[in-house]
């Protein structure tokens, strides 16, 4: 593995645009609310991000894109995360779903999709795991059967992120039984779903915090056209795997407590120096790798061991946070703000090492990377 950080532009002048914007649009977020920040649903902020250009900024301008480099688009990504943005209901159109469609999707499909995501008015999830199959995502059992004209689902997705707020899902389904002997990935393709069509029961999945982001996704007899099959049958697993790469190595995975970490060294007091500067460096050291993945992958490189190794990095430092800055900081220390914001990270941080792969599933991956297993 090799973390190389690429040429960075001079982007001074963008990082002021959106400091202005966010400072404009932040003015009554609560504590609370930049705790969750990509977590946050907001069509009107989605849509008031897509009218500046900041959603779909590298794809083509046929496809409602802006042409902008990468760098650029990880420039927002940031500033976004550092304000606590309530960003959900563009993020995962904008950081997976729409790179997928950009990639292997048909003609009409790209123009019938992107453009309402770079509007910020399309939203995204993901149907992948499934009950009882836990981590084990080759075991799906949701099946996509060819019928006159199209295809028809049955299944049921779960722990589906945003799903009773989306527009669309990209499901991975089963189109064919996995040989015998052979491998059980095999077999499995990605459909395009409006969550729209009849025979869909999304049922929200209410945590112990009040969140009801996770959803219960039920297919009875759902029909689909045919071009609704994205990519190509039996590619599904390729299809899927390469697109976690986007998933699992943005800032997202270590800036999600950044608004208390500010709040926090804001707060401290002297003697505290050695314990921030460790905090600060490794916060350097996560933001360098996660830069190198994504030249990686504008390179068109497929860097899914490095980017295993910053989500589990990430996830580690982003969750132990809040516990850093209580040990920190006395309770009468504390401001207001940032007691409201580590509360709110309390019930929140386990999830973090939860969505996009559990951490065991990481560490496997890295392993055999390594020749250990």
């Amino acid at each position: 593995m090799r973390f190389d950080l690429p040429d960075l532009p001079d982007t001074r002048t963008l990082r002021a645009e959106l400091r202005e914007f966010l400072a404009e649009a932040g003015r009554d977020w609560t504590p609370e609310t930049r705790a969750r920040s990509w977590m946050g649903f907001d069509r009107g902020f989605s849509r008031a991000v897509g009218e500046r250009g900041w959603i779909g900024m590298t794809w083509p301008k046929a496809y409602g894109g802006h042409e902008r480099s990468a760098m650029e688009r990880v420039v927002v990504l940031e500033e976004m995360l550092a304000a606590g943005a309530p960003v959900g209901a563009h993020w995962i159109g904008d950081r997976q779903s729409g790179p997928l469609i950009l990639r292997l999707g048909t003609e009409e499909q790209r123009k019938r999709i992107l453009p309402g995501i770079a509007r910020g008015e399309l939203a995204f999830c993901i149907g992948l795991s499934e009950p009882d199959s836990g981590s084990d995502l080759a075991s799906l059992r949701s099946k996509a059967e060819r019928v006159p004209g199209g295809w028809k689902l049955n299944g049921r997705k779960i722990w589906t992120t945003f799903a009773h707020k989306s527009d669309y899902m990209i499901a991975l389904m089963r189109t064919s039984p996995a040989p015998e002997g052979g491998a059980r990935h095999a077999g499995l393709s990605q459909f395009l779903v409006d969550l729209r069509l009849s025979g869909i029961s999304i049922r929200p999945i209410r945590d112990l915090a009040g969140e009801d982001s996770f959803n219960e996704v039920t297919f009875d007899d759902v029909l689909l056209k045919e071009d609704d099959l994205l990519g190509q049958e039996g590619q599904g697993w390729a299809q899927a795997t390469s697109e976690l790469a986007f998933e699992r190595s943005g800032p997202d995975r270590y800036l999600s407590s950044y608004p208390a970490l500010v709040a926090g060294l804001s707060a401290l007091g002297a003697g505290s120096e050695a314990e921030a500067g460790r905090i600060v460096a490794r916060l350097a050291t996560l933001r360098a790798m996660s830069l190198s993945v994504t030249g990686m992958l504008e390179r068109g490189e497929d860097p899914a061991v490095e980017a295993a190794l910053v989500k589990d990095a990430g996830n580690g430092f982003e969750q132990a946070l809040p516990e850093r800055l209580r040990g920190l900081l006395e309770p009468e220390e504390r401001p207001e703000n940032l007691s409201r914001m580590l509360e709110t990270l309390a019930m929140l941080a386990p999830t973090f090492s939860l969505r996009g792969g559990t951490r065991e599933i990481l560490r496997g991956i890295i392993a055999r990377d390594l020749g250990l297993r």
